[in-house]
């Protein structure tokens, strides 16, 4: 569903300051590492923060990151192609503690975890400061739409969302990242399960004109009160 009207750029509809007062996106581009043959870029949860709302301010680009668990790594690790795909992702980071211990074995030292869901956590804080939009994918329409509402209660600028059902309700891909660019958004959280997530997001980020699509897998559960995560003290264990 969109809040938008379908004829506003996305560059017109952002609540931001202009661009002259905007700060300038970096060129830098991180470091790469490699595990198990599969790219993970050494990022820090602050950096990649940074790296995503860079992108973001270029306002021209579609762009996405990638979270890189185990079972990716282990499915890539069997599948050159799979590599291959990931590799062309805009950002990739740690999302489990078990590829930072494992980096450090091989010798490909990771900064940190960057969990899918803290790093969604911090672009809603993001778009409560400075306006960025964002488009909700994933769940049910009963959570999608309370993820919707608790993400408004913050003050985050919701402008578009729809249940991760799409192709039940007889629309293909293509119609769903079009229903997506009508809301001009410039985050897509994408919640649904891989490799559902990943084949929409490398097939169709450009279609849906967003400015970066996140795939946060199941975290619209935890957020609408379904699933609970582990406790703090296991979370800073890196057992989460």
């Amino acid at each position: 569903m969109s809040l938008l009207h379908p004829h506003i750029t996305r560059h017109q509809a952002r609540a931001t300051p202009p661009r002259a007062n905007r700060v300038a996106p970096t060129n830098r581009v991180a470091p790469v590492n490699r595990l198990l043959g599969a790219r993970v870029d050494p990022l820090t949860m602050d950096e990649t923060v940074k790296t995503i709302e860079d992108l973001i301010k270029k306002d021209s680009g579609h762009y996405n990151h990638l979270a890189m668990n185990a079972a990716k790594l282990v499915s890539a690790s069997h599948d050159q192609e799979l590599v291959d795909k990931f590799a062309t992702a805009t950002v990739v980071t740690a999302d489990g503690q078990s590829l930072v211990w494992a980096s450090k074995l091989l010798g490909a030292p990771l900064p940190e975890r960057v969990a899918g869901i803290d790093l969604m956590d911090r672009l809603v804080e993001a778009s409560v400061e400075k306006g960025y939009r964002i488009y909700l994918l994933g769940a049910t329409d009963t959570v999608v739409r309370q993820v919707r509402w608790r993400f408004l209660a913050r003050g985050a600028n919701v402008v578009g969302w729809h249940n991760g059902f799409w192709r039940r309700e007889d629309m293909t891909d293509q119609d769903m990242a079009d229903e997506i660019a009508r809301s001009n958004p410039d985050i897509v959280f994408v919640g649904v399960p891989s490799p559902l997530k990943e084949d929409f997001v490398f097939a169709h980020k450009d279609r849906t004109g967003a400015g970066i699509c996140v795939g946060v897998g199941g975290s619209f559960d935890v957020v609408a009160g379904l699933t609970s995560r582990a406790p703090k003290f296991v979370q800073r264990m890196g057992m989460e």
